[in-house]
């Protein structure tokens, strides 16, 4: 195990993107901030790891040249840890292996953690005991060290299982695909429909999601631009509330506030005035958080029903082949969502799409 904390010592990248492989991960905080702060950077190749110190090197050519290389990045539920490297040094490790997404394809817990990962095909226990650290303080304990050199350090092995695995199964272009995804994801713009996400929202009329859509808008515009976390602009509770609450004087508006332990302390006056704002006709033309309808109960039983049947055909589990969430959406919008377009609409098209009513099984049959 090597510390990394010189440019000159970073060096030594050069040589590692020209392995054909590199176990990755990352540490970093975000407890607050709105974007990821990268505290180290691990690797891992056969005898060798590698713990780069983050906030010392900065962007470092090696480590960007490393990232752009064709040397596939093997990780493990890779999702944070890529936001924190594209903030951090401005690329994403591609090609990219995600182990967690291979061992769900693989026919294995789609939610496996990495301990449990490495315990099922290498027969290693590891310590969990840092895994609330501060990573940003130095020096980091040797406690720490190990735990981090120890998320590269049995990487590969899994990685050389899963591999072969899917090779075996023919799925090497689903986990591609798969891992592709979320590449994209994480280099994604902001939501443009926040107010879908949130549950309390749905059945409320247009008006009340329209604000709140406006709010959380604003919430993630000052976040971003401060560089701190959504709720500590504003709370999510908060926005739903205010946003139900049409024609507030600005007494109420105080007195609402006042009472609410997690309101904004700044920004008042902003707050106060998008709220006012009369919502324009652009803004009120937007899908809307709907309840769960009663009729499609049944549908939908019969969409999982013929997920379930397909999967147990496949040996995966039938999250890894499609969500509820998913499901609803192909319901009631007749539309494949992002993740069940590629391999899994391949797979399930020819069954789902007769369990479908018929104007959204044309909708369906005719998305590109």
């Amino acid at each position: 195990m090597q510390w990394i904390t010189t440019a000159e010592d970073a060096h030594q990248l050069a040589d590692w993107s020209r392995a054909p492989a590199v176990a990755m991960d990352t540490e970093f905080m975000r407890e607050k901030t709105y974007f990821p702060e990268l505290a180290l950077v691990q690797l891992g190749r056969p005898g060798e790891v590698l713990l780069l110190d983050a906030p010392a090197l900065g962007a470092h050519p090696a480590l960007i040249g490393l990232l752009r290389s064709p040397t596939l990045k093997v990780m493990h539920s890779a999702s944070e840890d890529l936001q924190a490297l594209l903030h951090a040094c401005g690329e994403l490790p591609r090609p990219l292996f995600d182990t967690q997404i291979a061992a769900g394809l693989a026919g294995m817990d789609p939610g496996l953690s990495y301990q449990k990962l490495v315990e099922q095909l290498c027969g290693t226990l590891l310590e969990k005991g840092e895994t609330r650290s501060d990573w940003l303080r130095r020096p980091l304990s040797q406690a720490q060290l190990n735990y981090a050199a120890d998320d590269v350090r049995y990487l590969l092995d899994p990685w050389q299982q899963l591999e072969e695995r899917l090779r075996t199964l023919g799925r090497m272009e689903w986990l591609q695909e798969d891992c592709e995804r979320l590449l994209e994801s994480a280099d994604a713009a902001e939501d443009p429909q926040p107010h879908l996400a949130m549950r309390p929202a749905q059945g409320l009329p247009r008006e009340a999601q329209a604000r709140l859509r406006r709010l959380l808008l604003w919430r993630a515009e000052r976040a971003r631009s401060g560089n701190r976390p959504r709720n500590w602009v504003l709370d999510a509770g908060l926005a739903l509330d205010l946003a139900q609450r049409d024609g507030l004087t600005r007494a109420e508006f105080e007195t609402l506030l006042d009472r609410n332990p997690k309101s904004p302390r700044k920004r008042r006056d902003e707050l106060f005035d998008a709220l006012q704002l009369p919502l324009t006709a652009q803004e009120l033309d937007i899908p809307l958080a709907q309840l769960p309808d009663p009729s499609e109960r049944e549908g939908l039983k019969r969409l999982q029903a013929a997920v379930a049947a397909r999967a147990a055909v496949l040996q995966l589990s039938e999250s890894t082949l499609a969500s509820r969430k998913h499901l609803e959406t192909l319901l009631r919008e007749g539309r494949w969502s992002r993740v069940l377009q590629g391999w899994r609409r391949g797979l399930l098209a020819e069954t789902l799409l007769p369990l479908l009513p018929g104007p959204q099984r044309e909708a369906a049959a005719a998305q590109p």
